[in-house]
């Protein structure tokens, strides 16, 4: 009987994370995915921009997973591993469109110094969370939803605020009622949360190898720093804390501290992207 059920075991399926997010592409706010050869011995160490990059095995060979900034120069980008010579893969351009929004707390758009002291202190915060790095062999990289609602604004919008450009949107906003839970997309561990003067109450999970998802703007925060959760367990709530026009949740994804598309971790990247049409 013993060794029946150690041979059920043992020819049980193994449900391993993906090791590759569903979607690449080279361009800003994008993902590139770049063959570095067969997969033997450790993983290679590698860096773009001065940051860590993720390596996983996909089908006996090391990928990296490389975030492009919003602000990167379509044209040739440079990895640089800790052994051997630089790598160079190429970014295309991509045009994203422009969204104009009124706020009506003009603090938001203009803080005063007081705020803005408030602001630098908080920005260290946030540099520490999207910045951060945790060793680990497997990263879950197929994403669920974590709202259901409206998808009020896509990624890489050129934002004007009151008639004043701002930096491009680097997440999604998924437009809720205030309360709607908010559902971690993957299993990850809470780096850090808060209540920032843009941001509203936020929430950090890190998902390794540089993978860290954001979220903004919580009615509440049922999570603490440290803890671990599973994809689909709740992390608190959708709420309009912050620089809003309405309740919703404003959802970004960041991978070797570069925001990237979050619609790139989805199986269904089409049916997610459809739903933009119905704005």
């Amino acid at each position: 009987m013993k060794f029946a059920a150690l041979l059920a075991l043992i020819l049980l399926p193994l449900t391993l994370p993906a090791a590759l997010p569903p979607h690449s592409e080279a361009v800003p706010g994008g993902i590139a995915i770049i063959d570095l050869g067969p997969a033997r011995g450790e993983a290679p160490v590698l860096h773009y921009r001065k940051q860590r990059v993720m390596v996983q095995q996909d089908q006996g060979r090391w990928k990296a997973v490389v975030g492009i900034p919003l602000s990167v120069q379509p044209g040739a980008q440079r990895l640089t591993p800790a052994k051997g010579a630089p790598l160079t893969f190429t970014v295309q351009a991509k045009d994203y469109a422009t969204q104009h929004l009124t706020i009506k707390n003009k603090r938001k758009v203009n803080p005063n110094q007081q705020d803005m002291t408030r602001i630098r202190v908080e920005r260290g915060r946030i540099n520490a969370a999207l910045e951060h790095w945790r060793e680990t062999r497997e990263v879950e990289t197929r994403f669920i939803l974590p709202v259901e609602g409206r998808l009020s604004s896509p990624f890489g919008l050129r934002r004007y605020f009151n008639e004043q450009p701002r930096k491009p949107h680097s997440g999604i906003d998924i437009a809720a009622a205030e309360g709607t839970p908010i559902r971690a997309p993957a299993a990850g561990r809470v780096i850090d949360t808060g209540d920032y003067f843009f941001n509203g109450n936020t929430v950090f999970l890190d998902h390794g190898q540089g993978l860290v998802t954001m979220y903004c703007h919580m009615s509440r925060i049922d999570v603490a720093p440290g803890q671990t959760v599973k994809q689909g367990e709740v992390i608190g709530a959708v709420g309009q804390t912050g620089r809003v026009t309405g309740p919703h949740l404003h959802w970004g994804v960041s991978l070797n501290d570069a925001r990237v598309d979050p619609a790139l971790f989805f199986e269904d990247l089409e049916g997610l992207l459809s739903r933009n049409e119905k704005l």
